[in-house]
């Protein structure tokens, strides 16, 4: 029998809301993807640490390794200590590589893993920054450490770097630099201010287009070190404007969280194959793991039909759970590991819990229900009450 609860609406008032019932979606085991995959993943917060939550980052190691092997058993790659793991946002650079660190370790027990790891600058306060060489001794400096444990980088966006450029050629040289020392092609990351307002102005401009013609620029002046570009601009047609210019197999990994469905799919432009198509690296794979999982191994058998039906009715969850303030998304995606019981607790590194509010978590309780999503319905309601309860709706 289907539960109801009783939910918030966005007016302030209470609704009966009754779950659909239906099966969640299973992936099939062994399937191999003709797409790339990564998902962002999350950190599981230690809520039994004596530690101020907002001030310093206390991860419960076990359960952040158990959602990784999750990861990887559902045929994902998992892109490391990025933003969804609250890199910049409650997650340090001593406590990142850590996170790093062991990842790689679990990794190296389950056959075809992929691991690619954030290498930025955040060790290094953009206040402190003082020209674009110290922003290049900061990714030296995280390079060097991740690199020595044989991770592969993904060369993140860095608010230091954006504070002290002064035009285009300031990021042609940092990058020029980095990329010319790494060991094996990276992968790069265009995070649009929207995500962090720190990095408006990103690769020397305000205007997107000209911005682009930078790191156009700067990938092809290095291509045999560029494995591909993360762009999360939540604009699909820059987006396929930039995947059509990039050079021969450079990658698109896109990071548009709403509308990775038609991007994934892709549009068959061009004689290069990755002109025509994104691969992925998504913080909402996080959140619908299996239904990525499943759209993508349909997709490989050529379903086409099959992977819209899976990964479309889980655009809507995206949309709301990266709605403006977009940098809060964080949230939404450890709400549904807590829901779907692949955490304890509703806790986040950095009190992070808090930034939506309980109208938010109601509808985003509905659009994963009505997406499937919810892999265990009655405890999924069971924690849905409890936190109705803590704010007083019982």
């Amino acid at each position: 029998m289907a539960s109801t609860l009783q939910l918030p609406t966005p007016a302030g008032a209470l609704e009966n809301y009754t779950l659909r019932g239906s099966t969640p979606v299973q992936p099939a085991q062994g399937v191999k993807f003709n797409r790339i995959a990564y998902s962002a993943a999350h950190v599981v917060a230690n809520p039994l640490a004596a530690v101020d939550p907002w001030l310093q980052a206390a991860v419960d190691w076990d359960a952040t390794i158990a959602y990784r092997q999750r990861l990887w058993s559902l045929g994902l790659g998992v892109a490391e200590a990025m933003d969804t793991a609250q890199r910049g946002m409650g997650l340090d650079w001593p406590t990142s590589l850590e996170l790093i660190r062991r990842s790689l370790d679990a990794a190296r027990d389950v056959p075809g893993a992929l691991v690619a790891s954030g290498c930025g600058t955040d060790h290094l306060a953009p206040e402190d920054a003082k020209n674009v060489d110290d922003v290049i001794r900061a990714y030296e400096q995280q390079m060097e450490a991740i690199e020595k444990l044989d991770g592969k980088l993904i060369v993140m966006a860095s608010r230091a770097l954006a504070r002290v450029a002064k035009s285009p050629a300031d990021y042609e040289k940092v990058y020029g630099r980095i990329l010319s020392q790494a060991k094996q092609p990276v992968v790069l990351h265009w995070l649009g201010d929207m995500f962090d307002p720190a990095l408006a102005g990103y690769w020397g401009s305000k205007d997107v287009d000209a911005a682009m013609d930078t790191a156009i620029g700067i990938i092809a002046a290095h291509a045999s070190k560029v494995d591909g570009i993360k762009i999360s601009l939540l604009d699909k047609d820059k987006e396929i404007a930039m995947r059509r210019r990039l050079p021969p197999g450079v990658r698109m990994y896109t990071g548009d969280d709403f509308n990775y469905a038609e991007l994934i799919a892709g549009d068959g432009w061009g004689q290069e194959p990755t002109h025509g198509k994104s691969d992925a690296l998504l913080g909402i794979f996080d959140a619908i793991a299996p239904a990525a999982s499943a759209a993508l191994g349909e997709l490989a058998r050529g379903n086409i039909e099959k992977f819209h039906a899976i990964l479309g009715p889980t655009v809507p969850l995206s949309r709301h759970i990266f709605a403006a303030p977009t940098r809060f998304y964080k949230t939404g995606v450890v709400f549904m590991a807590w829901l779907n019981g692949h955490q304890k607790h509703f806790a986040m590194v950095g009190g992070q819990q808090s930034t939506r509010s309980l109208p938010h978590f109601a509808e985003l309780f509905r659009l994963a229900d009505a997406a499937n999503l919810l892999e265990q319905p009655e405890l999924a309601t069971k924690r849905m009450k409890m936190l109705l309860a803590l704010h007083g709706v019982e």
